[in-house]
């Protein structure tokens, strides 16, 4: 697509083009922002042309928008001028990018300099699918995206543009260009600006507040140094962000104060990671589930000894058995997942992405499919048991599996969510609860035992639980891979006389092998092996009804 004002003339030398590149995902409003400035460019009397590459998807492809126009009107019977169609490397004055991984693909594509370019970016982060699909943790460093950002521009913008939209309820091409605008990057007012929103007829008031409230605080910030904007809180400042954690999980002041005094007692290290493993714990489940989980932590503290430096292996290790035991200990049952899917933030959340008006009906339907091992795992230990055994022996139990179309956004619907949810209490008893807090006591006495000793050894071992997850089959792989590496890494190691520094880099590489193989049924993860035998299923051949053989 290409948009033109009418061909001026190039006057001189000294007129040359103002090259913008807008980096933005499908649904944005990129193509809105690219409109908006060229009618801007129009109003001045710049002559100005712009070109959109559409992506294939919101993740899967990058929406580029490139314009340029001249710095200032030229005067009557100058050359016409010649725009390029493309964004060159080294050639562009100013990149503004949605979303913090776009802004990393242009820097990579070499279209930010450090003499030229202007870079504003947005700090938030829309997940690729590549991020999503790994077993682990496959986000990108956001801290190195902002690093590289400062390093390499002649000036750097950095801001949750994603959070100022939501706060007034629009699209991210408004509060981008609020932030063209307080980064005093055009060559026109303002004023110009809030007009060419107010013509476009949607969304007027919206994107109005959206444009102000950015163009402000750019504006604001680029008054002071450029450090004075971090986007990521500092190693300095973990004491307050684990109070800050504490606050927004809207404990009681109680519990705030005690959990407060037993996360001081933590490396500085861990505290953050340690406050937001407690929310997650007491919205999980009760105040004495928290009190648990740092309870847990205050021991491998105190095991690993009083001081634990800034950055080596035993605050990695420990920072990562907090960050697991949160996961571990938060494990999704039926009981969690009616919760969440019936809580009133999910609803409205919902309403927003469907853009629904007040009067307008919002109908939710949940497709849920449970098996057995979903069903055993909420039932009394001993039911449960009985129940997984019976599947065992083979047979349609062994194969049975429910499918459900809830209507949550109905009365019964909800009522049902609420009513699982409201098994909560009785967690404690069930069958999946008593065989995970097993295995977490197992884990983290092994961990208080060998972290004096070998803190390699412990941060490989803290990394252990992330085979276990998903649900179904999924989470029956995982537990048959855990019991196998501890059975052939972990339980050995802990003899009397075994090399625990060797023992670490053997669980690495088996604990790697596991997680790009999860269907792994042996370990042939030897040292520089990274192969595994994957898991055998019978096949079977069913007769149709009424057909001969």
């Amino acid at each position: 697509m290409s948009t033109s004002a009418t061909p001026a003339p190039l006057g001189s030398p000294a007129v040359a083009p103002y090259a913008v590149l807008i980096a933005a995902l499908g649904g944005e409003g990129g193509g809105v922002l690219a409109d908006w400035l060229v009618k801007c460019a129009l109003r001045s009397g710049l002559a100005v042309q712009a070109t959109s590459v559409p992506g294939v998807a919101q993740r899967t492809g990058a929406t580029s928008y490139y314009l340029e126009w001249l710095d200032r009107p030229l005067p009557p019977g100058a050359p016409l001028p010649v725009f390029s169609l493309n964004p060159l490397p080294g050639r562009v004055d100013v990149l503004v990018a949605s979303e913090a991984v776009e802004a990393a693909r242009m820097i990579e594509r070499g279209f930010v300099s450090a003499d030229r370019t202007v870079l504003i970016a947005s700090t938030h982060r829309v997940y690729t699918t590549a991020e999503k699909m790994h077993t682990v943790d496959g986000r990108y460093d956001t801290v190195r995206v902002q690093e590289a950002a400062r390093g390499l521009a002649r000036r750097a913008v950095l801001l949750d543009l994603e959070a100022a939209a939501t706060r007034h309820g629009t699209i991210l091409s408004a509060v981008m260009f609020g932030a063209l605008a307080g980064a005093g990057v055009l060559p026109w007012s303002s004023a110009l600006c809030e007009t060419v929103i107010a013509e476009s007829g949607r969304g007027v008031a919206a994107s109005l507040a959206g444009f102000r409230d950015t163009c402000g605080r750019v504006a604001d910030a680029s008054r002071q140094p450029s450090d004075a904007m971090p986007a990521v809180t500092s190693s300095g400042q973990v004491g307050a962000d684990a109070r800050r954690i504490l606050q927004m999980a809207e404990l009681p002041d109680r519990l705030q104060e005690e959990w407060g005094r037993r996360i001081a007692r933590l490396p500085l290290s861990m505290q953050t990671t340690a406050a937001h493993g407690a929310a997650r714990c007491h919205d999980y489940q009760d105040d004495a589930y928290g009190d648990s989980y740092l309870e847990s932590l205050v021991v491998l503290s105190a095991a690993a000894g009083d001081d634990v430096a800034a950055g080596s292996t035993a605050a990695v290790a420990l920072e990562e058995a907090a960050r697991q035991l949160a996961l571990w200990m938060c494990f999704e049952d039926v009981i969690r997942v009616a919760d969440l899917k019936s809580r009133g933030s999910r609803y409205l959340r919902l309403r927003t992405e469907a853009q629904a008006t007040p009067e307008q009906v919002v109908r939710v339907v949940e497709y849920l499919k449970p098996g057995v091992e979903e069903i055993a795992a909420v039932m009394p230990q001993r039911f449960g048991a009985w129940l997984l055994g019976k599947a065992a022996d083979g047979g349609w139990l062994s194969r049975a599996q429910v499918g459900l179309h809830i209507r949550s956004s109905s009365l019964w619907g909800h009522l049902l969510l609420r009513l699982l949810a409201r098994m909560r209490p009785w967690r404690r008893s069930s069958l999946r609860f008593v065989q995970e807090q097993e295995a977490m006591t197992a884990w983290l006495q092994a961990l208080a035992l060998v972290l004096p000793a070998s803190p390699g050894f412990a941060a490989a071992l803290a990394s252990l639980p992330q085979v276990l997850k998903g649900y179904g089959e999924t989470l029956v792989r995982g537990r048959h891979n855990y019991a196998r590496l501890w059975a052939t890494h972990v339980a050995p190691s802990l003899a009397e006389g075994a090399d625990l520094n060797e023992s670490a880099s053997r669980l690495k590489e088996a604990l790697a092998a596991a997680l790009d193989t999860p269907e792994a049924t042996a370990d042939q993860s030897a040292v520089g092996a990274r192969a595994a035998t994957p898991a055998t299923s019978t096949i079977r051949w069913m007769q149709r009804p009424g057909r001969n053989a």
